[in-house]
């Protein structure tokens, strides 16, 4: 017996696929790295089929990388070894929701809408917004962010407990309910963001948030992404508790209305939310309105009904397709850097400068408030011309990130693309991160090929 027959005996019914087109969907994710097929995938429905299948791989060295439903950007979920893709989106329970502790149990499965559907009933949210609907656990597992992180904070600061199943079959929880704690190690954030290569997140334990009274969002335009980019800075400094500042260039924005078939006004542009009470929004917002006078800005307009404010923010989370869309044929190559606010005017300008000499089009977007921004270049991933110039262009974003202090990933995660950094950025406590990997999984099992080269 060969051991995907040994496999099925652990797992029943159609829920081990050796087909095709199954295997062909769990080859890659959005990024444009070349994918590679898995040997089977497995889709488990609880905790004790995860520890059998982990079991199993680890007695007979069998790869086993983990799925949500795609939308990673770093290849991340690339099955680069072959072996098992676990598919965890039929684990999609929301377990528990405990509105007096503000907290709510997951299992991986559940994406992002999906949750916020159904603590909308009890006048909750989860507030990690990372454009995508997700999966849970794969935000976890990248430690995601997106629009809201200025105010709500990433995965990391909204985690409260894991249920994770190691390699060796073995399973931990590794925070509780509490809202802090001095007891041990805090496991807990050394498993977020560690992309499914120390265990498998099979419940997640998060903090969400009441849904405030005034939810108010703005768009504000400028003459000049650095003007802009001031702007931001200043409203923060301020401390101005804003809970979205987003910058989308004016030629972002012409693709944008041209798909979406809004009518924004097509510059420089800060896409904001205000969350609060009545009276402090409006404070907030005549605060802000007034600040952005003295950076240029010539126009600023509300979106306060609800259909206005999702296009607002389906228009900034689709930019990126917009693009793409006005470029048939071509992939985008997404930088992910993040700074300290203090250096974001130069980063930015020192990207726009960059792109320009690379001769490549794209944009740049970012959730500003909190220094991560996207610079993405269109490619064509079959010419090598167009691959020499974007890496080109990528690492001379991420080089200067770090010589001021910031990271070569802000959320997307270091999957595929990153791990040539991580020497730089990481030095000797690489090698501190690869004796926790090696300890955790002494067979290299999980993710193998993934975050840093082994």
């Amino acid at each position: 017996m060969n051991l995907l027959e040994s496999l099925k005996q652990k797992i029943s019914g159609d829920r081990l696929s050796t087909n095709e087109t199954v295997l062909l969907n769990h080859s890659k994710d959005e990024s444009f790295h070349s994918g590679r097929l898995p040997d089977a995938v497995v889709f488990p429905k609880d905790t004790q089929e995860i520890v059998e299948v982990m079991k199993f791989a680890n007695q007979n060295n069998i790869p086993v990388t983990a799925f949500g439903v795609g939308s990673g950007l770093e290849g991340a979920a690339i099955p680069m070894r072959g072996g098992i893709s676990l598919d965890l989106q039929e684990m999609n329970k929301i377990l528990e929701i405990n509105p007096e502790d503000f907290l709510v149990r997951v299992q991986p499965g559940v994406t992002r809408k999906q949750l916020n559907k159904e603590l909308g009933k009890y006048g909750l949210f989860f507030s990690v917004d990372p454009g995508a609907d997700a999966t849970i656990g794969g935000m976890a597992a990248t430690n995601a962010s997106g629009t809201t992180t200025v105010r709500y904070g990433a995965m990391k600061d909204n985690v409260r407990d894991l249920e994770v199943v190691l390699a060796d079959g073995r399973v931990i929880r590794t925070g509780g309910k509490a809202k802090k704690s001095s007891s041990g190690y805090n496991l807990t954030e050394l498993f977020v963001g560690s992309e499914g290569t120390l265990g498998i997140f099979t419940e997640l334990t998060l903090q969400v948030y009441g849904i405030s009274e005034v939810i108010m969002a703005a768009r504000a335009v400028f003459p000049s992404v650095n003007h802009a980019v001031q702007a931001a800075h200043a409203l923060i400094t301020l401390g101005v508790p804003i809970a979205r500042i987003e910058l989308v260039e004016g030629e972002t924005i012409k693709y944008v209305n041209h798909v979406i078939g809004t009518n924004y006004a097509e510059g420089d542009s800060l896409f904001l939310e205000f969350h609060g009470i009545k009276g402090s929004v409006e404070t907030e917002v005549q605060v802000t309105k007034e600040l952005f006078t003295e950076f240029g800005c010539y126009k600023f307009e509300f979106e306060i009904d609800s259909l206005g404010r999702t296009q607002l923010w389906e228009a900034r989370h689709n930019s990126l397709y917009a693009l793409i869309h006005n470029n048939p044929g071509k992939q985008v190559m997404n930088t992910d850097v993040c700074v300290p606010l203090s250096k974001l005017a130069d980063a930015i300008e020192f990207t726009r400068k960059c792109m320009k000499e690379s001769e490549l089009q794209g944009d740049i977007i970012g959730h500003i408030g909190d220094g991560n921004f996207h610079a993405g270049v269109l490619i064509d991933p079959n010419n090598p011309y167009d691959m020499d110039r974007a890496n080109l262009f990528n690492e001379k974003i991420v080089n200067f990130a770090l010589s001021c202090g910031g990271t070569c990933t802000g959320e997307h995660g270091v999957g595929l693309g990153k791990m040539k950094y991580q020497p730089l950025q990481h030095g000797e406590a690489l090698d501190v991160m690869k004796s926790i990997k090696q300890l955790l999984d002494p067979n290299g099992i999980l993710n193998p090929g993934k975050i840093f080269y082994s």
